[in-house]
C-alpha cells in the first residue's frame, strides 16, 4: 500500500527537530481536495516557524510549509476535477507528499508552467503584489527600491514593477548576483556595503526613490528610508538579520539585534512626510475574497513563470533548508515528490 510522506516539527527550536513521517494517505474531507502534491516552495517562514521565532506557528506538533503544486486525486468540489494540475497555499501543512486542500486556496496551474514553477509562484507572487501595489501604491514611472532582489520575491516584485514602467533598483548581498539582475532588466544594481548609501545615491541620480521593498533591516532600512522623497513609502515584509546562521537560534545574538533593530519617530515622519508599512502575508490568508481580487490583478499582468534557481528530491529537505539559510540562492528553492500522484 502506497503511504503519504511528510515533514513534522514535534519540538521547535532546531532545524534537526524536523522529522520524515509516514502514515496512510489521508481521507478526502467534505468540501475539500485531495492533491498529489509534486513540488514543494520554500520560505523563511519555514525557518523561523521550525525555530520557533514565528509568531503565526501553530502549536506543537505541526508540518511546515505554504505552498505546493500538484495534480488533483480526488475532490469534493465542483471547481476542481480529477486529473487537474494545481497550485496552491495552506497557512502550514505543505510539507506533504498529500493535502487535504480548501479548494478556496487553490488555482489551476497555468497552460505550459511546470510543477516547480507552481510552487514557486503563490507566496512570492502575492507578497509582492501586496507590497507594490495594496501597499505601496505604485504608481506608473515610479522609482522602486528592491532589496534582496535576487530572490524570489524580489525578482517577482520586478517583473511586476516593470509593467507599471518603474525605474528598479535591485540590491544583493554577494557580486555573484548581479549578473541574474541584469538579465531580468533592473535598471541599476547594488552590492550591499559599507559604500550602499554612497551608491544608492550614484543610482538614483536625479531620479526621485518613490518606494522601497524591504527585508534586511538594520542600517540598510535606515539609509533606504532617509533616501525616500517626501510622500514616499517604505514596506516592510522581512527582516534578514534575524535569520539564525545555525541549525538553532543564537538567543543572545538575536537579543542584541533585537534591541538595536530599526525605530522610526512618528513626529520625524509627519515631517519628512514619508510613510512606513509592514506585513505579514500569512495573515492575509484568512482573506479569501482580497486574496482572490489580487489573483485577479496578477493574472492580468500576464507575468512569465517565475525563476526556479534550486531543485532537490524532498527527501532532502535539510540540505534544501540548509542552502536557503544561508542566503546564496538565487530565484526560488524547491522540492520535487517522485510518485505522490496515483
Amino acid at each position: 500500500m502506497r503511504m503519504r510522506e511528510f515533514y513534522l516539527v514535534e519540538k521547535t527550536g532546531s532545524l534537526r527537530n524536523l522529522r520524515l513521517r509516514r502514515s496512510e494517505i489521508p481521507a478526502l474531507e467534505k468540501g475539500k481536495v485531495l492533491v498529489g502534491v509534486r513540488s514543494v516552495g520554500l520560505n523563511y517562514a519555514d525557518i523561523f516557524a521550525i525555530m520557533g521565532l514565528y509568531s503565526a506557528t501553530p502549536q506543537v506538533p505541526f508540518i511546515p510549509g505554504l505552498e505546493f503544486s500538484g495534480e488533483v486525486l480526488s475532490s469534493d468540489s465542483d471547481k476542481f476535477q480529477v486529473g487537474q494540475k494545481v497550485m496552491g497555499v495552506t497557512r502550514f501543512g505543505g510539507y506533504d507528499s498529500h493535502i487535504v486542500a480548501d479548494p478556496e486556496y487553490l488555482f489551476p496551474l497555468p497552460g505550459g508552467w511546470s510543477y516547480e514553477e507552481g510552487a514557486a509562484f503563490p507566496v512570492q507572487t502575492f507578497t509582492a503584489y501586496y507590497a507594490l501595489r495594496t501597499l505601496g501604491d505604485l504608481k506608473s514611472g515610479q522609482t522602486v527600491l528592491i532589496h534582496s532582489a535576487a530572490g524570489g520575491v524580489g525578482l517577482q516584485a520586478h517583473r511586476i514593477a516593470k509593467k507599471y514602467n518603474a525605474y528598479t533598483i535591485g540590491v544583493v548581498g554577494a557580486e555573484n548576483k548581479v549578473t541574474l539582475l541584469r538579465q531580468e532588466g533592473f535598471d541599476k544594481t547594488i552590492v550591499r556595503g559599507k559604500h550602499f548609501r554612497h551608491d544608492l545615491r550614484l543610482s538614483l541620480g536625479d531620479r526621485l526613490l518613490h518606494l522601497v521593498l524591504e527585508t534586511t533591516g538594520g542600517k540598510y532600512f535606515y539609509d533606504s528610508y532617509n533616501m525616500l522623497a517626501p510622500m514616499g513609502r517604505l514596506v516592510a515584509y522581512g527582516s534578514a538579520q534575524f535569520t539564525p546562521a545555525s541549525h538553532r537560534p543564537n538567543y543572545i545574538s538575536l537579543a542584541f539585534r533585537y534591541l538595536f533593530r530599526p525605530r522610526v519617530d512618528p513626529l520625524t515622519m509627519i515631517k519628512s512626510n514619508k510613510s512606513v508599512m509592514a506585513f505579514n502575508l500569512i495573515w492575509i490568508y484568512e482573506q479569501k475574497e482580497l486574496m482572490y481580487e489580487m489573483l485577479r490583478d496578477i493574472e492580468a499582468l500576464h507575468l512569465p513563470p517565475p525563476i526556479v534557481g534550486h531543485r532537490f528530491d524532498f527527501s532532502h529537505m535539510a540540505e534544501a533548508l540548509a542552502l536557503f539559510q544561508s542566503g546564496k540562492t538565487t530565484g526560488k528553492v524547491v522540492l520535487n515528490i517522485a510518485g505522490s500522484v496515483e
